[in-house]
């Protein structure tokens, strides 16, 4: 669903527009549209009349997340995030994975958007505008068509690729053959060199421009340019460079044209996260594009499912991630692996205290949460880390408000990193190059610069032995700050994915570490909020308060398999446990999804690869 609604309507767009937009934001991004207004109709002439048409068909293109992003690391099986949920790959992961029981992605119904923009393109000159209005469509079409198959190659690799307009009865591109990689990626990029050259630069907030389209397709290059990098089995690490070349010069032009800055009021403990709980992004200098709401004419998603234990929440790999306040490695603190709660939120990088919910934090909203509102104590549950995201969450009793949050799907920041990784990928960093990008994200939080020549963190090191250029400490720390500034915005999996990193994910995700039994505190004040019982005892009917006069929460600790409220690594002490087995990765066959055997046997032209049968 998506939508250019928002409170600076520009008063231009016609009623008939604005109730477009608002119905097909209600029908959330189904063919409502063209079931209204049949293609045979269409073909009639009764419709691509006039700009408003195809304004009102270009909308049923729209295809953006919401919300979303902020459990997507989560839902797509990250080291960021884990889900308690049904997740394809933690599934592939645990079971023995086939192209029975991999079904998703190839019906017919995976390909419409395909055939919307297709068609569009087929019939939208019969319009009476401008030649240069023209271009302008044919460039929303052709981006919509390249994001359509971005998303199938990610899958897929090999896919059909076509730019003819198929029928709604039968989608004809389900019956040919698999174009290699190489081929359909030349195709995205044509969509995409000519929307970046003819798309309006000056559009109402929450609509297509030509800035948008640069962002997305920087963010592809850089994908695609590190695919092809280390993933040997596609053979096509030659033209790795000219991609990655070409994401340096989207990004730069971006970085000095666009009129874009990274959000900053000199607050370095409040800046990052306000990007996140703001009733108003539609002017903010670092937002390129964004999904903008308001309450009680469009609500946006007020995050219910986001904070607590719902399905989905962080692990402490991420929480390990961050720098300490003063630019040194987490890791070189000693034990660092077995600090607790308290100790792991000591003189760090301030982005980690606007992400989670850290000691002394206060819930202002209750209701759904059992706690109600107060000073934060971590709840603890099974299958669940411990660790609460408030980045996304928006902690606020009144509903309107959290109705009215806008989203940031597009952000200058992502931009810089871009820059800076595919320069450093390439071997041409500059301590320069670092000052305009990830310096800049750093100075925002007050946090020490980066510098040409860093010593190499050997826990990041060992996650990724791959990474051998010479530049090779400037990529682990880039890599670093990427996961740092887009944590839980949903752009972890494709960076695991494109740095041929999916073994990692084999590591048994983990929750707070304890040190032992007993009391402990976690609201950071030394009194002692939560108490952890063996499994051979009971919880008390009259639980004891501390010396603030709350009931102490009381959990019984075991191991899997045992009747407690919290698996525990060891008998006495270690960290909260997820799962008993997180399975094994498969390379390369699991960077990729079969076709589903029932499209197989539909279409004897297929051929399953990477080991798929």
């Amino acid at each position: 669903m998506s939508t250019i609604l928002n409170k600076n309507m520009n008063k231009f767009i016609s009623i008939r527009l604005f109730i477009g937009i608002l119905a097909f934001s209600m029908v959330a991004c189904n063919d409502d549209f063209l079931e209204k207004t049949p293609e045979t109709d269409i073909d009639a002439g009764s419709f691509f009349n006039t700009e408003e048409d195809l304004n009102l068909y270009v909308y049923n293109l729209y295809d953006f997340p919401s919300t979303g992003i902020y459990t997507d690391d989560a839902y797509s099986l990250t080291d960021n995030a884990f889900s308690t949920g049904n997740v394809e790959l933690k599934t592939m992961m645990t079971t023995n994975p086939s192209s029975t029981t991999i079904t998703s992605g190839w019906a017919k119904e995976d390909w419409e958007q395909l055939r919307k923009a297709n068609f569009f393109l087929e019939n939208f000159n019969k319009a009476s505008i401008s030649q240069e209005r023209l271009h302008h469509f044919e460039g929303l079409a052709r981006f919509f068509r390249a994001r359509f198959y971005v998303g199938k190659v990610k899958r897929y690799s090999d896919v059909p690729w076509t730019d003819k307009a198929l029928s709604q009865d039968s989608l004809d591109v389900l019956f040919d053959e698999r174009d290699p990689r190489e081929i359909v990626i030349s195709k995205i990029m044509e969509d995409y060199e000519f929307a970046m050259n003819n798309v309006d630069v000056s559009v109402p907030n929450g609509a297509v421009n030509r800035w948008l389209v640069k962002a997305d397709y920087a963010r592809f290059l850089l994908y695609e340019g590190t695919y092809r990098k280390y993933h040997a089995e596609l053979n096509l690490s030659g033209s790795a460079a000219d991609l990655l070349q070409k994401a340096v010069d989207v990004a730069k032009d971006i970085m000095d044209n666009g009129s874009f800055n990274l959000y900053t009021t000199g607050k370095p403990d409040q800046d990052y996260s306000s990007l996140f709980a703001s009733a108003d992004l539609s002017n903010n200098p670092e937002v390129i594009f964004g999904r903008f709401y308001q309450a009680n004419v469009l609500n946006g998603d007020s995050g219910e499912n986001l904070f607590g234990n719902y399905e989905t929440y962080p692990v402490k790999d991420l929480v390990q991630a961050y720098l300490m306040k003063d630019g040194s490695f987490y890791s070189s603190q000693p034990n660092y692996q077995q600090n607790q709660f308290v100790a792991e939120f000591n003189d760090r990088d301030p982005r980690l205290y606007q992400t989670f919910a850290y000691p002394g934090w206060v819930l202002v909203r209750s209701g759904t949460y059992a706690q109600g509102a107060g000073l934060y104590v971590q709840q603890l549950a099974k299958n669940f880390s411990g660790y609460h995201q408030i980045k996304g969450f928006y902690n606020t009793t009144d509903q309107d408000v959290r109705n009215n949050m806008d989203v940031p799907l597009y952000r200058f920041a992502e931009i810089l990193l871009i820059y800076a990784e595919a320069k450093a990928e390439l071997g041409q960093l500059t301590q320069g190059d670092l000052d305009i990008t990830v310096n800049k994200l750093r100075d925002r939080v007050a946090m020490p610069h980066m510098t040409l020549g860093a010593p190499v963190d050997p826990v990041e090191a060992a996650k990724f032995p791959n990474v051998t250029s010479g530049q090779r400490a400037e990529i682990l720390e880039i890599r670093r700050e990427r996961r740092v500034e887009l944590a839980l915005e949903g752009r972890r999996y494709d960076d695991l994915m494109r740095w041929e990193a999916g073994k990692f994910l084999e590591k048994e995700p983990q929750g707070i570490y304890f040190a032992s039994l007993g009391k402990h505190d976690v609201t950071g004040d030394g009194i002692p909020d939560i108490y952890l019982l063996p499994a051979s005892q009971s919880i008390p009917e009259k639980k004891e308060t501390n010396s603030l006069g709350k009931v102490l929460q009381y959990y019984r600790v075991g191991t899997f398999g045992q009747d407690v409220s919290v698996f525990l690594g060891g008998t006495n002490s270690g960290n909260i446990q997820i799962i008993e087995n997180s399975g094994t990765f498969v390379a390369p066959k699991y960077y990729y999804r079969p076709i589903p055997q029932q499209q197989m046997q539909l279409n004897p032209n297929l051929k399953q690869i990477f080991g798929w049968e």
